[in-house]
């Protein structure tokens, strides 16, 4: 039954701006995606029954980026969906001239949508003489001139703190919960969480799923991107819950 394909229930249109007339529905709302992720975009969009904003984005033959709204956002609200996965610096940079532009357009306001968040793990100093990036993330959008930022799983919630702007956080739980009811699961299911930091939200799930009994991995790090994990068990059916990675499944 693991093996079966799973896809993801397509959005319904929201039914009170489904009611609205379409000259009602677009007048002040404006939906642009940069080049991360145009199909997630698109959904969203779709969903709210706006058409995705028209713009131009680009790459001079240095690298550097040209981004030109196609269509008028003077005095509307403006919804820029760009997650900063990898490549992570040249989604975030992008998002910045994105934020500019909409600026200079008179954008009455701008809300980031930004699904995955890069450099959430850089929240604090684990050692003497690094740089806490989350914060310098969180700084340069406000500087670039964003009003409200919309997150998705942040890796951390102190991070939230890190903004002078409104900051909505949203979770992938439904949306995980709702994969795991498609699937015929044994009753001896555990909920593992990868390392110490993951508890608090692998027994969140692990309440949903019918109070699950939950594990905890002995993970090691030995290095930028090396760890080691150690685990044992025995006499039980065991699905592996990769908590803090999660967001990579979905590739938001």
């Amino acid at each position: 039954p693991w093996a079966a394909a799973w896809t993801p229930k397509t959005p319904a249109q929201e039914a009170r701006l489904a009611a609205l007339p379409q000259e009602a529905r677009d007048s002040r709302l404006k939906i642009f995606s940069g080049t991360a992720n145009r199909p997630l975009a698109q959904e969203i969009a779709s969903y709210l029954g706006v058409d995705l904003g028209k713009i131009l984005i680009k790459r001079f033959a240095d690298g550097e980026i040209y981004v030109q709204l196609q269509e008028s956002v003077r005095g509307c609200d403006v919804f820029l969906v760009q997650p900063t996965c990898s490549p992570v610096n040249e989604n975030l940079m992008e998002l910045f001239i994105m934020i500019d532009a909409c600026r200079r357009a008179s954008a009455r306001s701008i809300t980031v949508v930004i699904p995955y968040f890069g450099y959430a793990r850089a929240d604090r100093k684990a050692q003497g003489r690094e740089a806490i990036t989350a914060k310098l993330a969180a700084n340069l959008l406000t500087e670039a001139g964003s009003d409200r930022v919309i997150v998705c799983d942040m890796h951390s919630a102190q991070a939230l703190g890190y903004f002078d702007i409104p900051v909505d956080h949203i979770y992938g739980q439904p949306v995980i919960l709702d994969y795991l009811a498609s699937k015929t699961i044994s009753k001896d299911l555990v909920v593992v969480s990868p390392d110490v930091g993951g508890v608090v939200r692998a027994r969140a799930f692990a309440k949903k799923l019918s109070d699950a009994p939950l594990a905890i991995v002995d993970k090691r790090r030995q290095g930028h991107n090396l760890s080691e994990v150690r685990i044992d068990f025995f006499g039980v059916y065991l699905f592996y819950f990769f908590i803090s990675s999660y967001m990579h499944t979905f590739q938001f």
